[in-house]
């Protein structure tokens, strides 16, 4: 199965649906915190890995300490994976952690200041 293949795209919505819906309702560690999203899910073509991206509304500990318990909480997540969709093999995840969210937050913000600082045009051509 090639990287970008239909069928290999297909399974990595299914991962990343299932592990959304896994992480919101199974997981009870108090380290991952209650706003967490599975941004995308990357799964190897031989299905022995899967990248799983999280981003966390949060600072940075909040971030580290949701990276933790995912980590400790991936064979329960693997093996409840495992049950939901039917796979040949269950890929092992790797959860990394994704900013590009609170980047665009950031970088709307900073578009939004400029914006406001520039002189009103309308006014301008108006007078």
């Amino acid at each position: 199965m090639r990287k970008n293949s239909v069928k290999n795209t297909r399974i990595n919505a299914e991962v990343q649906r299932e592990l959304s819906t896994l992480i919101r309702e199974e997981c009870k560690d108090p380290r991952i915190h209650p706003m967490t999203s599975v941004v995308a899910a990357e799964v190897a073509p031989d299905l022995k890995t899967a990248k799983i991206y999280i981003s966390v509304l949060g600072d940075e500990e909040a971030v580290q300490n949701t990276l933790r318990g995912l980590k400790s909480a991936a064979s329960h997540l693997r093996s409840k994976l495992a049950k939901s969709l039917n796979l040949r093999n269950t890929p092992e995840l790797i959860f990394v952690g994704d900013r590009s969210i609170a980047y665009g937050v950031s970088m709307s913000k900073l578009i939004d200041d400029v914006t406001a600082q520039l002189p009103d045009r309308d006014k301008e051509e108006e007078e």
